[in-house]
């Protein structure tokens, strides 16, 4: 049977590997979950919010404690709520793992509000000793779920790649995870986009070493990335050329139009942070960008406005209908205006 909603329970410490079944099963009035790894807390983040949003929390209040952060904020966040009101969650992330004392009593207060209306999910990097002995972290855990992620080391990455790959359809030798683990160096988040392309190169099914040595030839022509790489950096000429190379080499459209997606989409989520007054470098933290491509990111938020960025992230949703052959366009032609568009920003718009 499952839970519809919070209920208050034994205190409860799972694996990273335990979280999907948990989920299946219940859902507790609050979380806490720490780590270095950044994509793997990303990732649990948004399941356990999936899970909430299944069962009826449809708002969202989201705080980063950075300093100067008013706990005020989070105060009101669990205040008056009505007997109508929408299920909501109250996510607080807590960048040094250290609220302070005056932190570390709003979020016991704020437990001991929570209810079948109301949950909470806090998010830190790994805690110290002290960190996880406060009151704040004892009241979280002691409440709800505990959440430790531990890095992916060298012995287990190729497992976790194995996995990662299954679970999007292909079915790796033993060779082809080696060589993927190999070109990563233990950074996942370079396996998820690897994993990614090649799904999307190779579709379902059995992949060898050599499936993965002609894909990573391939890509390396003229590589989805470097096409993107270059409309964020504003070199329209350049990026149009890249499109050029890529449909000449016989490049589905489907793949280029996915990673313009993927990229606006990213691009959508810092836009909506910036409008929070949340900080840019932690968003971009958060939203998997690599940190040197962090300015280039940066220069290409600054040249466009609120709007421009959901604009184009609509036409992305028609260029991939023509991609599919579900509407009467030529993909390389919507792409190219949306190329121009992100890389020319306001001047674009104008």
């Amino acid at each position: 049977m499952i839970e519809s909603s919070p209920a208050r329970h034994d205190r409860v410490k799972i694996q990273a590997n335990q979280l999907s079944s948990h989920l299946k099963k219940t859902l507790a009035p609050c979380y806490l979950i720490t780590g270095d790894e950044h994509l793997l807390v990303e990732e649990s983040l948004d399941a356990v919010r999936e899970a909430a949003r299944e069962r009826g929390f449809g708002s969202r209040d989201m705080h980063v404690a950075a300093a100067g952060f008013d706990w005020g904020l989070l105060a009101s966040s669990g205040a008056n709520l009505s007997l109508f009101a929408e299920k909501r969650i109250i996510e607080l992330r807590l960048p040094t793992g250290k609220p302070g004392r005056a932190g570390g009593q709003a979020i016991v207060d704020l437990v001991d509000r929570l209810g079948p209306e109301l949950m909470l999910i806090v998010s830190a990097p790994k805690l110290d000793k002290s960190a996880a002995a406060s009151k704040w972290a004892k009241t979280v855990d002691r409440q709800g779920v505990s959440l430790m992620l531990w890095p992916v080391g060298t012995r287990e990455l190729p497992g976790w790649i194995d996995g990662r790959m299954r679970r999007s359809g292909l079915l790796p030798d033993r060779d082809a995870v080696a060589m993927i683990a190999d070109r990563v160096e233990g950074n996942l988040l370079a396996a998820r986009q690897e994993i990614e392309k090649l799904a999307l190169l190779l579709g379902e099914g059995p992949v060898t070493a050599e499936d993965v040595g002609r894909a990573v030839a391939d890509m390396s022509r003229f590589d989805v990335y470097k096409l993107t790489d270059a409309a964020l950096a504003g070199d329209t000429r350049r990026a149009l050329r890249i499109l050029a190379g890529l449909k000449a080499e016989g490049v589905e459209p489907v793949i280029v139009v996915w990673s313009l997606t993927r990229e606006l989409r990213t691009l959508a989520r810092l836009g909506d942070a910036v409008r929070r007054r949340e900080d840019l470098a932690q968003a971009m933290q958060r939203a998997g960008v690599w940190r040197n491509r962090q300015d280039l990111v940066r220069r290409c938020m600054a040249r466009h406005s609120p709007g421009n960025i959901n604009r184009l992230l609509k036409a992305t949703a028609a260029a991939d209908s023509a991609a599919k052959g579900q509407r009467r366009a030529d993909p390389w032609l919507l792409a190219a205006d949306i190329l121009a568009g992100l890389s020319l920003g306001r001047q674009r718009a104008a």
